[in-house]
Order: structure tokens, then sequence, then C-alpha cells
């Protein structure tokens, strides 16, 4: 059984993942380059997950074919989104936030890794689905 805590040790495993990652490479290459990197440190640990996976859109009554995907999903619970950029911008957290939604699924990491410091640039979110997890 999955509790809040079990969540957030996962989340904590996550970002030792980016931790390594970052140290590994540091800032300044695509966002494509650190996801490969990261879904390998992810496989080092044991960490199931599934990448670039398309989030179906629900509109009204029916289901739309759009090209909206997440970066990275471990363990069927949190979702990874991953940026390269200058600054988060809280379009990025709606974006993450929104996917949680869609998903319905309990904590989203969004991890920047253009930074000097990985754990300065990672940002934890939950939402309502999180409660469930008591």
């Amino acid at each position: 059984m999955t509790t809040q805590k079990g969540i957030n040790d996962l989340a904590y495993k996550i970002i030792g993942c980016a931790i390594e990652v970052h140290r590994e490479l540091g800032p300044g290459l695509l966002e494509s380059i650190y996801q490969k990197c990261m879904e390998e440190e992810l496989k080092n640990r044991n960490l199931s997950f599934q990448s670039q996976i398309n989030i179906p859109i629900k509109y009204k009554t029916i289901t739309l074919d759009c090209d909206l995907r997440l970066d990275i999903l471990v363990e069927d619970l949190i979702i990874i989104e991953l940026k390269a950029v200058e600054t988060l911008l809280p379009l990025f957290h709606a974006q993450l936030l929104t996917y949680m939604k869609l998903l319905k699924k309990p904590k989203g990491l969004l991890i920047n890794f253009n930074s000097d410091n990985i754990v300065n640039n990672t940002v934890s979110l939950v939402n309502q689905h999180f409660n469930e997890y008591l």
C-alpha cells in the first residue's frame, strides 16, 4: 500500500537521480539529453518508469487525439517534467499541475538542469490526489 511517506521517499530518490545526472554533466545541455540520462539513472536504481507518455485530453464527452506528452512517469505515481531553461516560469508549474490532474497522479517534480544547484531548481508539487494516500 502506497502512502504519502512512500511517495515522498520516492521523490527523494528521483531527486537523487537528478543530482547524479547534474553532477556528471552540469548545466548547458539540451533537455532531451538530460532525459536520456535520467532514464539511465532511474534504471540503475531499479525504479520503474515510462517516458514520453501521451496524455489523453477529454473534452466534454469525447477524447481528443492531441500531442500532449509528459517527460517521465515514475512508479505510476510521480510525474517528472524536465527543463533546461534560464528561469522556471509559472507556465511550467501550471503545465505540471495540469498533467497531474489529467492523469490523476499525486505528485510532480519540475527539475531545471540549467542551474548551478539542481536542488534549488527543483520544484515539488502535490494536488488533491496526494490526500488519497494517507
